[in-house]
């Protein structure tokens, strides 16, 4: 499916799939953690075990002309609608941003030496790059040729149709990316822009729990004994985050 049609109502019927990624909070969002295990960086025990919030609101890895694509590429992919707000007011750009200056950016605990044969595409990420250097070559990649292609925009500069048939090219692999492999770069982009829209807040991105208010997931709710007999009926309590709801921490 090409990322000029994509839509909410079309995210929202594979919502399974999605949920499953929200339910997983501490699978890749945990991997920031500094632990990788190594001789410089003892592994201690049940260090990932409890989650790390994210505490400072800032871009940790992005130069501000990758925020500028991640945003608007981001938000194409999960635009505002009248189901609810899109990806930027989400701060998914944020959160892939710490993702990629942590353990998650240097693919700590992958393996990433040879040999280099070329993979199949059900083999998952084949790439020589960590996740980090993905984006930072294909971001600048894509900004030059927006530039030499559409009268000197940068990406984030571009109409959003222009926008729309760039990030297409992207998913179909029709884009020299120099280094970078516009298909891995786009997979990437697109998996990271569902698990900053649909992960726990504490991460960074869902902010105000709109992706899960728009799915109609729970959350991290503690339990539902009281629910548990109440068979056929809506499920009208909002969404628990791990921190709680904003209710509970005086903030609404």
């Amino acid at each position: 499916m090409s990322v000029n049609v994509f839509s909410r109502r079309e995210i929202l019927s594979v919502g399974v799939s999605v949920t499953a990624v929200s339910v997983a909070l501490g699978s890749r969002a945990a991997v920031a953690r500094q632990i990788e295990g190594g001789v410089d960086d003892p592994w201690l025990p049940h260090q990932a075990d409890a989650p790390v919030p994210l505490e400072d609101p800032g871009y940790a890895f992005f130069t501000p002309a990758e925020v500028a694509f991640v945003e608007a590429a981001t938000e194409r992919l999960i635009p505002e609608d009248d189901l609810g707000p899109g990806a930027k007011a989400c701060g998914v750009a944020l959160f892939i941003d710490h993702q990629l200056a942590g353990a998650y950016g240097r693919a700590g605990g992958w393996y990433m030496q040879g040999p280099w044969a070329k993979g199949e595409e059900t083999q998952g990420f084949q790439s020589r790059m960590t996740p980090s250097d993905l984006y930072r070559a294909a971001i600048k990649a894509v900004d030059e040729h927006s530039m030499s292609s559409q009268g000197g925009k940068l990406f984030a500069e571009l109409s959003a149709e222009a926008q729309d048939a760039m990030l297409s090219d992207l998913e179909g692999g029709k884009l020299d990316l120099g280094g970078a492999d516009a298909k891995t770069f786009f997979k990437m982009l697109w998996q990271n822009t569902k698990e900053g829209m649909f992960s726990d807040p504490i991460y960074g991105g869902n902010k105000d729990m709109a992706g899960w208010k728009m799915l109609g997931f729970p959350g991290a709710r503690y339990n539902y004994l009281d629910w548990v007999d109440r068979h056929g009926q809506h499920y009208d309590q909002p969404p628990v985050g791990i921190r709680g709801r904003p209710a509970w921490n005086g903030a609404g």
